[in-house]
């Protein structure tokens, strides 16, 4: 049964129900990717998940229900589930439904079906040859392709009815190089782009994983101390990335961000621009909508150092008495409605990478951030993070070094950005929530080092 049909037998039931107000959320996800490994094809995924959920109003509270199968009897057992669930709720704080007649800009789509294994098996060997064909690359070296294609539909009783489909396709490719002696020291790195599978420039890409691998062999220690800190783009964006949720309204709301209370505050210095743009020229899901149907719309967070605005959905705005910013966030189909920004980029700056380590004077290039997870705090802002990257010397890049720790706190370092290049990478994988940064300069972070 299509979405169209099942729709209907909602429809039915929830006015045999007399349900006050009603939304169903609509998300398909069709994947396939293919792996190579020694020239050779070593794994296939074909996969497809997705399903409806649906929230109902019923005496001011929503309810939640979701399934898998489109039929009429799981669509009238849906409605029932949500009604239910909603006469169970404890919480009282209101919830909202879009309304029909709002304004979305456009964009482009590519709503192409999922390109043919074929085609994915022969850009992966493609993939492979690139990365052998670069100097000291050895076994270990793997190539992955990959095709998403996403459909997602939300439809409710107020008359909004919304459609989007996108297909977006990319490769991932890891070198492993080696020093060239017997059983001597080897290193690794990766490069993922995204593109039509026929236009992926996939020597190029191998060319620059090889490159970074093979810039890393013979790494030293870095120094210990309070240093001047050159976060590469890759590395400023993983941060942007584990840090997101401070700007969430939810967060704020409920005490777990330090920017609660701090909108139209300096919070960053005058050379922090911080930008969540649906529509950036780079996505490859740029977005019309939000999980909860409300236009989206680019907006400055942070301009010039100021907190402008915090990411808010429906019920968070109310709560503040602000109007939505459009960045209601679903992570799968039947999860709850949260806060994600889109494509979120710090502004570029006008001098070049190399100016930029002129700038730095000494000081240390971090290149790749490890233990995020477990190193990064979100509510006190505090990090120490293993690192590895390049020591800068006399406002150059020189020896390789790694094993090393940065510490600091992600408020502090956002005053402490001196200054920012012109360098940013585009977002390398198919979602609609991605993070891009120029390199930046950073005053004043500890290193621990040897």
């Amino acid at each position: 049964m299509d979405f169209q049909t099942f729709r209907q037998f909602v429809a039915d039931e929830a006015a045999a129900l007399r349900i006050e107000a009603y939304e169903l959320y609509y998300q398909l996800g069709e994947s396939t990717s293919v792996s190579a490994f020694r020239h050779e094809i070593n794994k296939f995924s074909d996969a497809s998940e997705g399903g409806v959920c649906l929230r109902c109003l019923v005496d001011g509270r929503m309810g939640y229900a979701s399934t898998q199968l489109l039929s009429e009897e799981s669509a009238r057992a849906l409605v029932r589930r949500a009604a239910d669930n909603a006469a169970v709720l404890e919480s009282d704080q209101p919830e909202f439904l879009v309304s029909a007649g709002q304004s979305y800009q456009s964009v482009a789509v590519n709503d192409a079906p999922l390109p043919p294994a074929d085609a994915l098996r022969k850009a992966a060997l493609v993939g492979q040859d690139a990365l052998y064909a670069q100097s000291g690359v050895v076994d270990g070296s793997e190539t992955k392709v990959f095709a998403e294609h996403t459909r997602i539909a939300i439809h409710n009783s107020l008359g909004l009815d919304l459609q989007y489909e996108n297909t977006a396709a990319g490769a991932f490719l890891s070198a492993v190089v080696s020093d060239g002696t017997e059983g001597g020291e080897k290193a690794n790195d990766y490069k993922s782009c995204l593109g039509e599978l026929d236009k992926l420039d996939l020597d190029a890409s191998a060319r620059e994983a090889a490159d970074s691998a093979r810039a890393s062999l013979g790494a030293g220690v870095a120094p210990t101390g309070a240093m001047p800190v050159v976060f590469s783009p890759k590395a400023m964006s993983q941060l942007l990335g584990t840090y997101a949720k401070v700007f969430s309204a939810e967060n704020a709301q409920k005490g777990l961000s330090l920017l609660k209370d701090k909108e139209g505050t300096v919070i960053a210095s005058p050379a922090v621009t911080l930008v969540d743009d649906p529509f950036y020229e780079k996505s490859a899901m740029p977005m019309p909508f939000d999980a909860e149907g409300s236009p989206t719309c680019r907006k400055n967070v942070i301009e010039n150092g100021t907190l402008n605005t915090l990411l808010y959905n429906l019920r968070t705005a109310a709560a503040a008495g602000k109007a939505t910013t459009g960045n209601a966030s679903k992570e799968s189909y039947d999860a709850q409605v949260e806060i994600q920004p889109f494509t979120m980029y710090l502004a570029s700056g006008e001098l070049t990478r190399e100016q930029l380590l002129e700038k730095a004077g000494n000081g240390v290039l971090i290149d790749f951030l490890g233990g995020l997870h477990a190193g990064a705090n979100t509510i006190s802002g505090d990090f120490s993070l293993q690192s590895a990257g390049f020591l800068i010397e006399n406002g150059k890049k020189t020896a390789p070094v790694r094993s090393f720790t940065v510490a600091g706190n992600f408020f502090s370092l956002l005053k402490g950005i001196t200054a920012v290049a012109d360098d940013p990478q585009p977002p390398t994988f198919p979602s609609p929530t991605a993070f891009v940064s120029p390199s930046v300069l950073v005053e004043g972070l500890s290193i621990a080092g040897k």
